[in-house]
C-alpha cells in the first residue's frame, strides 16, 4: 500500500501524471477504466488514488468509484480529476469522501502539492490503524525456563519467512500468542493479525466469514481473509474447520484469490498462514475429518507450544505479570506473591495452563483479603488445617506402614520439588535444606535417576521416565 493509482480513460493523461509521479520517486499503477480499477485494488490498495469523473466505455464513472472505494477502503485518499469541473462536481465529490478536486488542465506545481499532502495524509491513516490494532492480546513473551527457551528460539527463527506454521499445544497453553509474536517481529508487523476462532463460527457461516459476500442490498462486505490482506491470518483451531471450507482454503493456499460468497470478480490476497491445533491431527486425517492435503500446506514448519507443567520455574513470572496487568486495566491491588503461595502455585496441577493460571490470579485479587502479599491458603482449593501443624493424611499413604509412606512421601515430596525448580538439582538441595550430595544420594536410594534429555532435565523411577 504504497503506490499511486492513476485512473483515467486518456492513455496520454495517464502517462503524463505517472512519468511526472516516477520523476518524484512514487510508484504508480494505471487503470483505463473502472473495471481495470476495481481489479487493481482488489490485487492491492493503492495508497492514493487520482481518478477522473468520465470514463468512457465503463460500467461505473468516477463517483461510483468514489463512492465503493470510500465504503470498503476508506483510508485511501482520493483525488479527483475532470476536464468538465464545475462547481456541483467538486461539492458532489467532496461530499462522497474525495480528497481533493483538480480541473483539467491541471498545473503539475499545484497537482504535487496535493499529491504529497495527500500521501502524507495516507501514511498517518495507516499509522493510526496499525496502533489502533494493538491490544491487551499482545505476542509478549514471558518466562526462563528451558522449555520456554527452545520454544522462542524456534520463533525467532522463524519471523522473517513467509513459512506456513502450525502450532500445537494443551489449549491455554499460549498458541495465539505465539502468533501473535511472530507476526510483531515479522516483516508484516505493520499489517493486520486476523484470527479466525474455527470452532466459534457455525458451519453454515463458515465460508460467509471468511470469504466475505457481496449482495445488490448491501454491496461488499469483506470477509476475514480479505481483511488480512497483506498480513498474517490466524486459523485458531484448525481442525474444527468444516471438510467443505478445508477445500477451499486449500485452493485460496494454492492460487492467493478467491471468490466471495455471490460475488462474481476474483479477489487477491498476499496472506503469511499460521494455524494451531489442540487435537492430533494425524488421527484427525485417519478418521476422514481433516484433508491430508490441507494438512501438508499448514504445517510446513510445526512447531510445539509446551504446557505450563513443562515450564513450573516460569510460574513466579508469569503471575506477577498478570498482577500488574490486571492492576493496570481494571485496576485491582496490585499485590505481591508471598513464598509460600509462590511455592503452591510451582507444585499446583495446571490443566487449563496459562489461561488457567491468568483466571486464578484475577479471582484472588477479586476476592482477596487486602492490599498484602498473597497467601497460599487464598488459592483456589487450598484452605488452612484444622490444627496448626497437622496435615491430612489420604490415599495410600494413610494405609501404609511407616516406613513405606515415609519412602513414598519422601519420593514424591522430592519429586515436586525437582519439577518447581525445573529440574535444578542444586536449587532443589538449597530450598528442601540438604547438601548437594546429600541430596543425590538420597534421589539414588529412592531409585530416581535425574539425567539431561533433549536440553532438560529427566527423572527416571522404575523404568519410567517423567519431563519436567
Amino acid at each position: 500500500m504504497t503506490d499511486i493509482l492513476i485512473v483515467d480513460d486518456e492513455k496520454d493523461i495517464r502517462e503524463l501524471i505517472a512519468d511526472i509521479l516516477k520523476d518524484e520517486g512514487f510508484a504508480t499503477r494505471m487503470a483505463a477504466n473502472s473495471d481495470e480499477c476495481m481489479e487493481a485494488i482488489n490485487s492491492e490498495a493503492p495508497a492514493l488514488m487520482i481518478l477522473d469523473i468520465w470514463l468512457k466505455d465503463s460500467r461505473m464513472d468516477g463517483i461510483d468509484i468514489l463512492k465503493t472505494v470510500k465504503r470498503d477502503n476508506p483510508d485511501i485518499p482520493i483525488i479527483i480529476i475532470s476536464g468538465h469541473g464545475n462547481i456541483e462536481i467538486a461539492v458532489a465529490a467532496i461530499k462522497q469522501g474525495a480528497y481533493d478536486f483538480i480541473e483539467k488542465p491541471f498545473n503539475i506545481d499545484q497537482l504535487m502539492v496535493v499529491i504529497s499532502r495527500a500521501m502524507e495524509t495516507s501514511r498517518l491513516r495507516r499509522e493510526n490503524s496499525s496502533l489502533r490494532r494493538r491490544d491487551l492480546h499482545s505476542g509478549e513473551m514471558l518466562g526462563n525456563s528451558v522449555a520456554f527457551r527452545k520454544l522462542k528460539d524456534q520463533l525467532d527463527k522463524v519471523t522473517k519467512s513467509n513459512g506456513r506454521i502450525m502450532l500445537t499445544g494443551e489449549p491455554g497453553s499460549g498458541k495465539e500468542t505465539a502468533a501473535r509474536y511472530i507476526h510483531q517481529h515479522s516483516n508484516r508487523a505493520a499489517a493486520p493479525f486476523v484470527t479466525v476462532n474455527s470452532a466459534s463460527i457455525a458451519p453454515e457461516r463458515m465460508e460467509e466469514v471468511l470469504f466475505g459476500r457481496e449482495t445488490s442490498e448491501r454491496g461488499i462486505e469483506k470477509g476475514l481473509l480479505e481483511q488480512a490482506h497483506g498480513g498474517v491470518i490466524y486459523f485458531d483451531e484448525v481442525a474444527e474447520m468444516p471438510l467443505g471450507t478445508q477445500s477451499k482454503i486449500l485452493r485460496v493456499l494454492t492460487d492467493q484469490q478467491f471468490l466471495r460468497v455471490g460475488g462474481s470478480d476474483k479477489v487477491r490476497v498476499d496472506l503469511r498462514v499460521v494455524s494451531s491445533t489442540t487435537r492430533d491431527l494425524g488421527a484427525e486425517i485417519a478418521a476422514g475429518r481433516f484433508r491430508q492435503e490441507l494438512y501438508d500446506r499448514l504445517n510446513v514448519v510445526p512447531i510445539p507450544v509446551p504446557s505450563l507443567a513443562e515450564r513450573r520455574e516460569d510460574v513466579p513470572l508469569l503471575s506477577e505479570h498478570f498482577i500488574e496487568a490486571f492492576n493496570r486495566t481494571q485496576g485491582l491491588p496490585l499485590r505481591e506473591l508471598s513464598e509460600d503461595a509462590m511455592a503452591m502455585m510451582q507444585t499446583m496441577e495446571w490443566p487449563g495452563n496459562i489461561r488457567q493460571l491468568r483466571n486464578v490470579i484475577e479471582r484472588v485479587l477479586i476476592l482477596g483479603e487486602g492490599s498484602g502479599p498473597i497467601d497460599a491458603r487464598e488459592l483456589p482449593g487450598e484452605s488452612a488445617p484444622a490444627d496448626e501443624g497437622r496435615i491430612v493424611l489420604g490415599g495410600q499413604l494413610a494405609t501404609l506402614p511407616l516406613r513405606e509412606a515415609r519412602e513414598l512421601f519422601e519420593r514424591e515430596y522430592l519429586l515436586t520439588q525437582i519439577n518447581r525448580f525445573g529440574g535444578n538439582i542444586s536449587r532443589t538441595a538449597n530450598f528442601v535444606g540438604m547438601e548437594r550430595s546429600a541430596l543425590h544420594r538420597k534421589l539414588k536410594s529412592l531409585g530416581v535417576v535425574t539425567q539431561t534429555k533433549a536440553g532438560a532435565r529427566v527423572a527416571t523411577i522404575d523404568g519410567t521416565e517423567d519431563d519436567f
